[in-house]
Parts: structure tokens; sequence; C-alpha cells
């Protein structure tokens, strides 16, 4: 039997991408981006917390770990894309 390929850190940013894409944008009245980098959805994010509360603490944690993952270690991506999707989570929560 052939081993399950890992997701790699595209697939999982990826993934955020799509599920929060849209939310982010729909709070700051802009259309979703199509394909964003992930540098592109950091930035998303950034103006998002910038424009709803630019001292919100879940998205500023959510910055800080989609950055670490464009600059760490493989091993260390799913754990910081699991926080960062948490984040992601709760700030969009907070901000509806």
């Amino acid at each position: 039997m052939a081993a399950l390929a890992q997701p790699t850190k595209d697939d999982t940013f990826a993934a955020l991408i799509d599920c929060f894409g849209r939310d982010l944008a729909a709070l700051i009245s802009e259309e979703a981006p199509h394909d964003p980098t992930p540098n592109e959805f950091i930035d998303l994010v950034v103006r998002v917390r910038n424009a709803l509360n630019p001292v919100s603490y879940d998205l500023d944690d959510a910055i800080a770990h989609l950055t670490d993952v464009l600059n760490s270690p493989e091993g260390d991506h799913p754990s910081l894309l699991a926080w960062a999707r948490t984040h992601l989570r709760d700030g969009i929560d907070a901000a509806r």
C-alpha cells in the first residue's frame, strides 16, 4: 500500500485562503482575492486588521503565524498554520 502524501505548506496555506479569504474581504467591502499568493493573503489580513481594529490581538497573532510559515523550517508549518487558522476564525467572529 502506498503512503499518503503529507499536505505541503502551499496546500495548507491555500486551504486557509479558500476558507477565510471571502469572509475577510467582505469585512472590508472588498471582493475576495482570486488565487492570491501567501503574501497577498497576509496583506489582506493586515488590511482587515487595520480597518477594523488596529489592536486586534487575534488578527495580529494570525499575521505573525502566517508570516512565520514563510520563514520557518517545514516541520514547523503544520502547527503554525493551525494556530493561524484559530486566530483567523476568532478574529473574524469578533469582527462580526
